[in-house]
């Protein structure tokens, strides 16, 4: 199916959390040629980036940061400064990769478009009320199986498209260092809806929003205490996703995940047992998944800004007294709508 994609209604935005992006640009050339790019420094990088030419791009740096939003709680270093790229954008998609990511090769071997396979997820309408066991039944080849409700069939519109990768999988600290030479090779030629109620680890490594109706929710809140440069030691997209899927949930929208896929390097490989010594992820998700399987966000939250403030608030409620790191996520949510009412708002 074409995802009917124009240049004009999508952003890339790119984290640079190493100087050297010459290979990353050159690779996704192709895709990401005919759109326009936004390319986010990380803060503690002192050194200057190399880009190839040719790209309708244009780079934030910390200055950039500090003059647009001044003095500001939120930590925008590390993966998190891909969120300022959220925050600026004027566009109605987002779609963002991380740098240590390449196309990848599909079972034919062809080079995978994941920003094409990302507009179609976003443009196709997901059905997050009844499982397809088909998956997704908007595909070429696919339909709604027997007994699927036809009251159901129109679905809703979907604001999400989690991508998956291949090659170096995203464990934790002691995952990664157990399976260190473990790779993902599997391809698996699906996409899925994420059931009403269901929660996942949503990950920022491949994803694509409907930024004009999302992107209040898409912010960077919790911040571990000793939290590094790592996808592994962070947790910040895993909170972002859970909170965007609550709120999807609670205004009836959906969310994908599955195609496309990228390729992963091993560029962050090494550190992981030095991660482990101080990774507190383990005991923060015993105590965050509970939290949002049993959360009912009220029926008088009908805007995505609402929700977010209203969650905000049961955050700071419930998990607060729990630790420290809770009350902070809620502080930045309740910063983060009021940045995006100033800053984010496309008439802003």
């Amino acid at each position: 199916m074409s995802s009917g994609i124009q240049d004009s209604e999508v952003d890339i935005v790119i984290a640079a959390l190493q100087p050297n992006l010459n290979t990353f640009f050159e690779a996704w050339r192709p895709f990401f040629s005919r759109f326009h790019i936004i390319v986010v420094k990380d803060p503690d990088m002192k050194e200057d980036l190399q880009i190839p030419t040719g790209f309708d791009l244009k780079v934030y740096t910390k200055s950039d940061i500090d003059g647009m939003l001044g003095a500001t709680s939120i930590n925008f270093s590390g993966h998190s400064c891909r969120y300022f790229g959220y925050l600026v954008s004027r566009k109605k998609y987002v779609i963002s990769i991380d740098d240590n990511c390449l196309p990848a090769k599909d079972t034919a071997g062809s080079t995978v478009d994941a920003v094409a396979q990302h507009m179609v997820n976003l443009k196709t309408p997901a059905t997050p009320f009844f499982f397809n066991t088909l998956y997704d039944p908007y595909r070429k080849g696919a339909d709604f199986v027997r007994g699927y409700p036809f009251s159901l069939r129109e679905g809703v519109d979907c604001m999400l498209s989690c991508g998956l990768w291949l090659h170096n999988a995203d464990y934790d600290p002691m995952t990664h260092v157990v399976k260190r030479n473990q790779r993902n090779t599997t391809y698996v030629d699906a996409v899925m809806t994420v059931p009403l109620g269901a929660m996942m680890p949503v990950s920022g490594i491949n994803v694509a929003f409907n930024r004009e109706v999302l992107g209040p929710a898409m912010f960077p809140a919790l911040r571990l205490r000793n939290e590094g440069k790592h996808r592994w030691d962070t947790l910040e997209d895993v909170w972002n996703g859970l909170c965007a899927k609550v709120v999807c949930d609670s205004l009836g929208y959906g969310m994908k995940t599955g195609l496309p896929y990228v390729m992963r390097s091993d560029a962050e490989a090494g550190k992981a047992l030095e991660s482990l010594k101080e990774w507190e992820g383990v005991k923060v998700m015993d105590d965050v998944l509970p939290f949002f399987q049993s959360l009912k966000l009220s029926r008088t939250a009908v805007t995505v800004e609402d929700c977010v403030k209203e969650l905000a608030s049961i955050v700071r409620e419930k998990l607060g007294p729990k630790n420290a790191i809770f009350t902070k996520a809620a502080d930045a949510m309740v910063e983060w709508n009021n940045l995006w009412k100033s800053h984010g708002a496309r008439n802003a």
